[in-house]
């Protein structure tokens, strides 16, 4: 594993970026050593001085869960990252596109938990029973790290490239709605770019919140009550500038719309 004072120094490195909002050379071509523990290690610290200087986690991000994101980054394997209070839009707001780098839009769902939820055995079915509600979200993607040639360790320490979400206003209880069947069709400036299905999402959306409780449990942590889980995108990420007005339509959950200004 890398060093700690390397492991701080790459995190105060990605903060700095996320301050200035340019983006580094890939870890990886510089420490070709490091490994996923690494990677994680390094989003920790970041995450942790976040924290300590007052911002508020409200969930968790998971990645890479589609074989269309997979296919588009070349990465094999889901990842996870942290969502703070101050990154959550709603539909019909406007997104201040200087705020992030290499700017993309996925078409996900949101999970809102009514309860914990901790593995070690965690399946789908336990994910749906502690799940509150989904709602639609479209994830904002801010990749700080040099995208040719990263890998899943590049991107899992830049907090698995989250930059912010936006939320929809359609609420379902995993009763109400076959969540495999919600659809995605994802338009910039009125021209449809995207499409898609919530079941490529590990075959349903919720798969990625069993996941990521398993995942934690190996770190003596558990997914608490509350939290907003953003389960992975079911579409490839479309690039937004400045002036774009993006759209999605999610059929019977409704349809975010906002625009990049």
């Amino acid at each position: 594993m890398l060093a700690p004072d390397v492991i701080a120094a790459l995190a105060a490195e990605l903060a700095e970026a996320d301050r200035t909002h340019r983006v580094i050379p890939r870890i990886t071509a510089r420490h070709p050593q490091a490994t996923v523990e690494d990677s994680y290690a390094i989003q920790g610290v970041w995450r942790d001085e976040n924290l300590a200087a007052g911002r508020r986690l409200v969930g968790r991000k998971i990645g890479l869960t589609s074989k269309a994101m997979q296919q588009a980054t070349g990465i094999t394997e889901p990842d996870y990252g942290v969502m703070f209070d101050d990154t959550i839009f709603h539909s019909g707001d406007e997104i201040p596109v200087d705020q992030f780098s290499n700017v993309r839009v996925e078409v996900e769902l949101a999970f809102v938990l009514k309860r914990p939820l901790e593995g070690p055995d965690c399946t789908l079915a336990d994910a749906l029973d502690a799940i509150d509600y989904a709602v639609p979200a479209l994830e904002v993607l801010n990749s700080h790290i040099e995208l040719e040639g990263r890998t899943i360790v590049d991107t899992i320490a830049d907090n698995a490239a989250y930059g912010a979400m936006v939320l929809g206003t359609v609420h379902k209880r995993p009763d109400e709605i076959d969540l495999r069947w919600v659809p995605g069709v994802l338009s910039r400036n009125g021209e449809i770019e995207e499409t898609g299905v919530a079941a490529g999402v590990l075959g349903h959306p919720a798969t990625g919140v069993a996941w990521l409780a398993n995942k934690f449990h190996q770190h003596g942590a558990r997914l608490e009550s509350g939290e907003i889980i953003l389960a992975g995108s079911f579409t490839r990420p479309m690039w937004v500038s400045r002036g774009d007005t993006v759209r999605c339509d999610y059929g019977p959950m409704g349809v975010i719309e906002c625009r990049f200004s």
